[in-house]
């Protein structure tokens, strides 16, 4: 039976200070915690409302009341599974490939659907800014279904990052060459901006190439949505 102790302390996990004070984060649904169980992430404890489920492997499952779920949960209607994660130590970028670095993103959707992109395209780092939201924000996760087991997400001072690379800076600016006519390196950094305000001007002036995506309809949109935009850069970027 799972103690108040443990609720708790998962319920104090959907928070970042929280998460960052236990180093654990919170992740839930079959899908997520399967694709994490599976990982390099090291489980903590995992709690289902099945006895019957099977996760595949040897990691111990507390069986829960849907009651004592819905009070750990984050979600308004839990999933059947919640597991608890250590927060793995972050890796520096080789450059031997392209990293994303974000500028900013404060919506968890957006950093979720980037992480997501990341993993299909192959793109192994993502640095973000000491302001864009946790990747461990729970909105975030369930955006990422799994991927952030694949993708090394680190975060720093991006301004030193960028100083101190040694490949290309692309920045996506709605004032940029268009993305299509240009020949894109086999390694580089592309960054992408604040949802509302794009690339600060701080950032701006580490980037070597700022780079768009050229509208062709007669829409008055000011501007794609940054995870959208990300996908079309990526694309471009893997076809060479």
């Amino acid at each position: 039976m799972v103690s108040k102790n443990q609720v708790k302390l998962v319920k104090s996990l959907h928070q970042k200070k929280y998460r960052n004070r236990h180093n654990l984060f919170v992740a839930e649904g079959i899908k997520v915690v399967q694709e994490l169980v599976h990982s390099s992430f090291k489980v903590n404890a995992l709690f289902s409302t099945d006895a019957h489920i099977d996760l595949g492997t040897e990691d111990v499952i507390e069986i829960v009341s849907e009651a004592d779920l819905k009070k750990m949960s984050a979600l308004t209607t839990p999933n059947k599974i919640l597991g608890v994660f250590e927060i793995p130590e972050t890796q520096r970028p080789n450059f031997d490939d392209w990293v994303v670095v974000l500028d900013d993103i404060r919506d968890p959707g957006n950093l979720g659907t980037i992480i997501r992109l990341c993993d299909w395209f192959g793109i192994e780092h993502l640095v973000c800014s000491s302001h864009t939201v946790d990747c461990y924000n729970p909105k975030t996760l369930q955006a990422t279904m799994g991927s952030i087991s694949r993708v090394n997400i680190g975060y720093t001072d991006i301004l030193s990052f960028l100083k101190d690379a040694p490949v290309d800076v692309f920045g996506a600016f709605m004032e940029g060459e268009s993305v299509y006519g240009q020949e894109l390196p086999s390694s580089g950094i592309l960054v992408m901006g604040n949802e509302a305000n794009g690339i600060s001007k701080e950032v701006e002036a580490m980037v070597t190439k700022k780079i768009s995506i050229p509208q062709f309809g007669r829409s008055t949109t000011e501007s794609l949505n940054v995870a959208t935009a990300t996908a079309i850069l990526l694309n471009e970027i893997r076809r060479g």
